[in-house]
């Protein structure tokens, strides 16, 4: 009774507070602080709840905490272990805990039960090259209670850009068991920082980086090749299940390896207006090689930069979304969530924001006995939003229910949308209310992609259902493989008007079901945004054309309206445009999630930008054409970015050069007068 009570004044609270605006994220999901021991350092790299509700810390440090009472006031921190190389995974099994360390699985057992390990075995050690690029990640629990490890990437000498596995395994997911037996599982990997289970089979989350276009959720079947081609020169080894060949590979595939006149090593940059590689076409390429592409894309700058932990919601916590995943981002300090089905045999489905504001980079999440999500963060070397360089927090569920799309699922003519409470037929049932359009990544040796083949889809038809938590949408020209961003910011809810708290949702298209397809007598085709049609415009006369004024530079006249601008033409600006005006480019091109204001983050604060004097068309220009050499001190390199219109990049440009005479910024990153 008292939890029924709780739930109805915090909806009433919501109603009443929220009346004038929609509810947002943090209106349902409430960030909270884990308070650690004063000096105390959690740059987090595993986190693992023990069967008494108690939470297993681990640390890049190398240490090792048990939290008791982790979702009191006055949790109790415990040292457990101390002195291990680079901790990035932590879990529990049969009275024992386990951690990746840089080289090794290692078994950590408290034999005199005095609160401290006192035995360490190593479980199974991998080679090393030195390279400081050699994370290793894990370990999780298989089914059949072994263990999965992934591990990194080094990166050349010469050609520091490029990934390399220098010594066996490296770009590999490794099954190890407890006796010490390993059996490399797949290959292709480049960072593969996030690894989880879901549906009894393993799948993982890799960087934005040199042949990864983006991030994304992948599900690594035994024998799988998954993009990056460093690990295919192990294939070859006898228990390699995988039997792609380096040899095979750069047959087909340009690595784009290059020397200038005086024998130096030329970085490959992103190449505008080419024929790209594609991921899936190494399906028709290498038909007898398992490639596998994601299930789930993570639009890079949207739904992350530096894609980490995968982790499933378990029954009966955060509500309507039990059964889903959740996606941590180190890069950009938030947590996507995910939604999967089946088609055809393979994976697929859609993503879609779930909480930002963390405090340091997302890195490992883990559930606790009440339902709470606890999160643990770092940014040392890696840069990351938020103003701390390592936290413990926790996300709380307040049991308001959230007007979301519970998911979506692909249909032979589209798209179903389910919401988590019911929608307003009347915005529900109108086209303008929704958009669709679908882009890919391209396929190269280069840092990261621009979005390419982005094209809108036609709309033909909705119907919603009876009880209004269903919207069916008839979709033309689906892509297969192809991201489809589906837009419902016109969708409001039946209770409140409420627009959805996130209203973009991103699903890759694996396959196209086979079914029945909705009959167009069967849905609405309301579309309030279409134009009226209007009669055309008597053609001037030739003595009026002969008298028109001729037009600026830069600025295409047009009957009856503004002028427009043509792309690629300058446009001196006479006022600069205001913080408000730019955020939603920044956000919508993605600046704000390696950028800020007056802060450096993964790239430099654009106040920084600014100090460097460059006009708006020198900023356009390397929005476009990045040039990395320029900010040395930065280890991730800016991708190119040709997909942002002339006239948005000019917006930025102008706003950023205006931040050259501002004197600091507010809380939100809007320069002050």
């Amino acid at each position: 009774m008292k939890k029924i009570l709780t739930t109805l004044f915090t909806i009433a609270s919501l109603t009443g507070v929220l009346a004038q605006e929609s509810p947002k994220e943090e209106d349902f999901f409430k960030i909270l602080k884990v308070s650690a021991p004063e000096g105390t350092l959690l740059e987090v790299g595993g986190l693992t709840v023990l069967p008494n509700g108690d939470l297993g810390v681990a640390t890049r440090r190398g240490d090792v905490w048990i939290v008791e009472n982790p979702t009191s006031r006055s949790p109790f921190f415990r040292k457990f272990a101390s002195g291990l190389h680079e901790i990035l995974g932590l879990t529990y099994k049969d009275g024992a805990l386990y951690c990746a360390q840089r080289g090794e699985l290692t078994k950590m057992i408290d034999s005199n039960q005095d609160g401290k390990a006192d035995v360490f075995e190593t479980i199974y050690a991998w080679p090393l090259s030195g390279h400081y690029h050699e994370y290793s990640y894990g370990p999780k629990i298989a089914p059949d209670g072994q263990f999965f490890i992934s591990g990194n990437v080094a990166f050349g000498d010469e050609e520091w850009w490029r990934g390399e596995s220098r010594v066996p395994w490296r770009g590999w997911t490794m099954k190890i068991s407890e006796n010490g037996t390993m059996q490399p599982w797949a290959t292709g990997m480049r960072s593969p920082c996030g690894l989880g289970i879901f549906d009894g089979e393993l799948f993982y989350a890799d960087n934005q980086g040199d042949w990864m276009g983006s991030g994304g959720v992948v599900h690594v079947k035994k024998g799988a090749f998954v993009g990056h081609p460093a690990g295919l020169r192990w294939t070859g080894l006898a228990n390699s299940p995988v039997k792609l060949t380096t040899e095979q590979f750069t047959a087909k595939i340009d690595e784009r390896r290059r020397r200038d006149e005086n024998g130096r090593a030329i970085k490959p940059e992103n190449v505008i207006n080419e024929t790209p590689n594609l991921l899936y076409a190494m399906k028709e390429q290498f038909p007898n090689a398992e490639i596998q592409t994601p299930a789930v894309w993570l639009p890079h700058g949207i739904l992350g930069i530096s894609n980490s932990e995968i982790l499933e919601i378990p029954q009966g916590a955060f509500g309507p979304f039990s059964g889903q995943l959740l996606v941590g981002d180190q890069g950009m300090s938030k947590i996507s969530r995910v939604f999967m089905e089946k088609v055809n045999g393979e994976y697929q489905g859609g993503a879609i924001e779930f909480r930002n504001g963390f405090k340091s980079g997302v890195l490992r999440m883990a559930f606790g006995k009440d339902g709470s999500l606890f999160v643990g963060e770092t940014n040392r070397g890696w840069g990351s939003a938020g103003d701390a360089n390592e936290g413990l927090q926790r996300l709380v569920w307040n049991n308001a229910v959230p007007f979301e799309m519970r998911s979506v699922k692909a249909m032979p003519d589209g798209f179903e949308v389910e919401f988590t409470s019911p929608v307003d037929r009347k915005s529900a049932e109108d086209l303008a209310s929704y958009r669709v359009e679908s882009f890919l990544y391209k396929y190269h040796a280069v840092y990261g992609s621009p979005t390419i083949n982005k094209e809108a889809l036609p709309l033909k038809g909705v119907k919603v259902s009876a009880d209004g938590l269903k919207a069916r949408l008839i979709v033309g020209d689906l892509r297969k493989y192809y991201i489809h961003q589906l837009t419902l910011d016109g969708v409001r809810g039946a209770t409140g008007s409420y627009s959805l708290v996130h209203p973009i949702a991103y699903y890759t298209l694996n396959n196209i079901p086979d079914g029945e397809k909705l009959a167009m007598s069967d849905v609405s085709t309301k579309n309030s945004a279409a134009a009226p049609a209007t009669p055309a415009p008597a053609p001037a006369s030739t003595e009026a054309s002969k008298k028109a004024a001729p037009a600026k530079a830069g600025v295409k006249p047009v009957t009856g309206g503004k002028p427009k601008l043509v792309e690629g033409q300058a446009v001196t600006m006479a006022k600069a445009p205001t913080y408000e005006e730019v955020k939603g480019l920044l956000t919508r091109h993605t600046c704000a999630a390696c950028h800020q204001a007056n802060k450096r983050q993964v790239g430099p604060a654009f106040a920084d930008v600014a100090k460097r004097k460059y006009t708006n068309d020198q900023i356009v220009d390397l929005i476009y054409s990045p040039k990395p050499h320029n900010w040395p001190d930065y280890a991730t390199e800016m991708p190119p970015m040709p997909q942002v219109p002339k006239a948005d990049a000019l917006k930025i440009a102008a706003w950023i050069n205006s931040l050259a005479s501002a004197s600091g910024s507010d809380s939100k990153g809007e320069p002050k007068p």
